[in-house]
């Protein structure tokens, strides 16, 4: 029976994650800050003092996502691994929320529904306004090239998520693109987003749709799983995820709760 190694990170500090700015990304490009960079070439580190040397690698279309990507396997030496890239895993898209501040959507909306459309499994923020500078219609990276003939959607005209849906896009392409590494008892290692990870989670850990609601995922912590490679192709986990850097995963969990808390209040669980 063979062994596989799945690894996930969220993409290193971006701009917008950034505490004094503190906005809303979703789909929107931003880049990552001088830390963001730092963080990804320590999840390189991490990832080649535990000899984890991956196979194959599948970023989003984004950039902070496609850099902390590429600074990790420079870190492991392995930037000439193939990368397959999908819109597949983006972030999810944050409707209406997009280029908003945390403190002034929850002005608007009131603490409730400021966390049920943040937090929520099942509940999608408003529609982005098509008019929007953050509308992706015409973003050539969502045109011809995108349409990877999965399914019938068109990621051009998505206007809001939730983490449900997040995971109905994602499933036809991690059953067409990593799991076949996967069974074949390689290394996978998918450098994605924060909500794209928490989706990952809820599915590979069997964790409720209640429980994801308290879940927060550092930037630039790699997550290993180990999974064996059963004799009628399927794949079973071999155990408990985790952090390479247990501490240092806690520790950026508490900022990304920190960054969705009221600063006149206690944070949210």
């Amino acid at each position: 029976m063979a062994t596989a190694t799945l690894v996930i990170m969220r993409h290193g500090e971006s701009a917008w994650t950034d505490k004094r700015v503190n906005r809303f990304a979703g789909w929107v490009d931003v880049p990552l800050t001088e830390r963001g960079r730092a963080q990804a070439a320590e999840a390189g580190r991490l990832m080649r003092e535990a000899d984890i040397r991956p196979d194959a690698v599948f970023t989003s279309l984004l950039e902070r996502s496609i850099v902390s990507a590429d600074i990790a396997l420079h870190e492991v030496g392995r930037l000439w691994v193939p990368v397959i890239r999908s819109w597949r895993l983006n972030e999810r898209h944050y409707g209406a929320f997009q280029g908003q501040t945390r403190p002034d959507m929850r002005k608007a909306y009131g603490e409730e529904l400021f966390e049920t459309y943040r937090r929520s499994f099942d509940v999608r923020p408003p529609e982005i306004d098509p008019a929007s500078p953050y509308f992706q219609a015409d973003d050539p990276r969502y045109g011809a090239l995108s349409q990877d003939g999965l399914d019938a959607t068109d990621p051009r005209q998505i206007r809001s998520e939730c983490l449900k849906d997040v995971i109905a896009r994602l499933e036809p392409f991690w059953g067409a693109y990593v799991t076949p590494p996967l069974l074949l008892g390689q290394t996978v290692l998918v450098v994605t987003h924060g909500s794209v990870v928490r989706s990952l989670i809820k599915v590979v850990e069997g964790v409720s749709a209640d429980q994801i609601r308290k879940v927060n995922v550092p930037t630039g912590q790699p997550r290993v799983y180990e999974f064996e490679t059963g004799g009628m192709g399927g794949l079973r986990l071999a155990g408990p995820g985790r952090w390479l850097d247990p501490d240092a995963a806690s520790r950026g969990a508490a900022e990304a709760l920190a960054l969705g808390s009221d600063p006149a209040g206690p944070a949210p669980a």
